[in-house]
């Protein structure tokens, strides 16, 4: 008989995602999925529900293998809206978040700075800009000190479930920025950030509140020799 892990990663495949896509949208590492898939973790109750209202997963099925597995079609959305096309090659600018004095301005059509620098990337899809990562919210995927390349969003409520983003966030009157999973929320006018430290808690974030926000397509990591 299947076991809840094996029903997941049933699921998956009839979903078309990859291990890698299917942890994004779980705020999980990858080889966590693969451990719950074989029954080494089990699933927990917060990803039981992200595949109940995010994919309308039967929890019946999910459980004892009983049913349809689904409830209904599936949402494949943020999926049919990948068709970014690769640049052969493309000049990204390398901005200082402090010279920038946040994302605010650097997302401004008119920019009244200079990056830093250039970073030279082939076979990308079109990105608008490149900063530095700090801290360690995103550890170990993305370390403090690597670069994220990212492109601008016009609106919060265009995001892909489940995708990593470069946000801004207005605390008191403050700018916070930091990069997450953003997820649905189960409270209206709220979204869920995650992240991939697992000593960082889930928080839920009123959307009015994000001042900007961009789409992290990449990431660089700077090794020393020697």
């Amino acid at each position: 008989m299947e076991t809840v892990g094996e029903r997941v990663r049933l699921m998956r495949k009839q979903l078309n995602m990859t291990q890698e896509q299917m942890a994004q949208r779980f705020g999980i590492g990858k080889a966590a999925l693969s451990m719950i898939e074989t029954g080494k973790a089990r699933l927990s109750t917060r990803n039981k529900n992200i595949l109940v209202q995010d994919f309308n997963a039967n929890p019946e099925w999910l459980d004892s293998g009983k049913g349809k597995m689904f409830n209904s079609e599936p949402d494949l959305t943020a999926f049919n809206h990948r068709t970014d096309k690769s640049l052969p090659l493309q000049s990204v600018p390398l901005y200082s978040i402090e010279g920038t004095a946040g994302l605010i301005p650097l997302f401004a059509e008119e920019k009244t700075f200079e990056p830093v620098n250039y970073i030279h990337i082939p076979n990308l899809p079109k990105c608008d800009g490149a900063i530095y990562v700090v801290g360690d919210s995103m550890y170990p995927l993305l370390k403090s000190g690597d670069i994220i390349l990212y492109k601008q969003l016009s609106d919060v409520r265009d995001v892909f479930w489940g995708d990593m983003y470069l946000l801004s966030i207005d605390i008191d009157g403050e700018e916070y920025i930091t990069v997450k999973y953003v997820q649905k929320s189960e409270h209206e006018g709220y979204v869920r950030l995650v992240s991939q430290n697992q000593h960082h808690a889930d928080k839920e974030v009123e959307i009015s509140r994000i001042r900007a926000i961009a789409l992290i397509k990449a990431s660089v990591r700077m090794h020393t020799i020697g």
